[in-house]
């Protein structure tokens, strides 16, 4: 049984279609990645998924439930981080996060220990200042241990480090990688924009657009059925009449320069690697450096939102 499943499901407003005829599974234990630009449908979908908004039609099934008839059993069994956590701002990391086990109803001895272990866990155990004045970063580690305070079979992650320095993303992207080497049985829903946290944590992804699934696929298939071979030449001399033969050839699918250095996308690796260095020789153009690059999720990506 998949951990979460979708069928149709729509939700608009007015006329728009926030999201669209949403189909998808994601199964159990897996990390999955929800990815698509700003304003893409993802928060929408979430708040679908765990009963804060009702689908204009279509249906979803948590853990077997489904979102309409059994909302308050899936949210016992789920935990959210939305994209801007609240907090009470007057309470310590620890009062927070045994108000929210009290909500779960854990028993007081349990919830003690799970609380340590989770600010342990989040690297705020011996943190005492109160909320107020925590960074971004340390509120973003504290939404993450409330969220995992009942111990979910899904976690939800909205957006979780898109708002974060460098050092910030890296501390959450650790834990959520720690946390999926560590709970088997938890399956983590991680909707992003930003496609390099998408490659350092997730197994699987969805990428929607404008409402609409574009496509769903393990990193590894997705990247053998769309990526496209690039080589990356740095030059050491005028590339102009080089770079005029590359146009209209019907394996080069697009060029891109930066200063000296040349990003071509074809679409046969072994024609390219033939027919280039005789395209260089014969325009005089010297060559400093020259590799095949392994297309990333980004060019993926790109290319698959302009085309839509």
């Amino acid at each position: 049984m998949s951990a979460i499943e979708i069928e149709g499901l729509t939700k608009k407003f007015g006329e728009a279609a926030a999201v669209d005829h949403l189909d998808l599974a994601v199964e159990k234990g897996s990390v999955f990645g929800f990815l698509g630009p700003n304003g893409a449908g993802k928060t929408t979908t979430l708040r679908l998924l765990m009963g804060l908004a009702k689908p204009t039609s279509g249906t979803a099934r948590i853990l077997g439930q489904d979102i309409l008839k059994n909302t308050f059993g899936i949210r016992m069994r789920i935990g959210y981080l939305p994209d801007v956590p609240s907090f009470y701002t007057w309470m310590t990391g620890r009062d927070y996060l045994v108000f929210v086990g009290e909500l779960f109803n854990i028993p007081r001895q349990e919830l003690d220990q799970r609380v340590a272990s989770l600010l342990d866990f989040t690297d705020l155990a011996e943190v005492k200042t109160k909320i107020g004045g925590y960074s971004r970063g340390m509120k973003q580690r504290l939404g993450l241990a409330q969220a995992m305070i009942n111990k979910p079979e899904i976690l939800f992650l909205d957006e979780p480090t898109s708002a974060l320095d460098p050092i910030g993303r890296k501390e959450v992207l650790d834990m959520i990688e720690s946390l999926a080497a560590g709970t088997a049985g938890t399956t983590v829903f991680f909707s992003t924009h930003i496609l390099s946290d998408v490659e350092r944590v997730c197994d699987s992804v969805a990428i929607l657009n404008r409402g609409r699934l574009m496509t769903e696929s393990n990193l590894d298939d997705l990247k053998a059925n769309y990526a496209r071979p690039i080589f990356l030449l740095e030059l050491d001399s005028e590339s102009q009449a080089f770079e005029n033969r590359l146009q209209g050839l019907p394996w080069v699918l697009g060029t891109e320069r930066e200063r000296n250095r040349l990003k071509i996308k074809v679409s046969d690796l072994k024609i390219g690697q033939v027919e280039l260095p005789g395209l260089l020789s014969q325009t005089g153009t010297l060559l400093r450096h020259f590799e095949v690059v392994e297309p990333s999720l980004e060019e993926i990506f790109v290319e698959m939102v302009e085309k839509a």
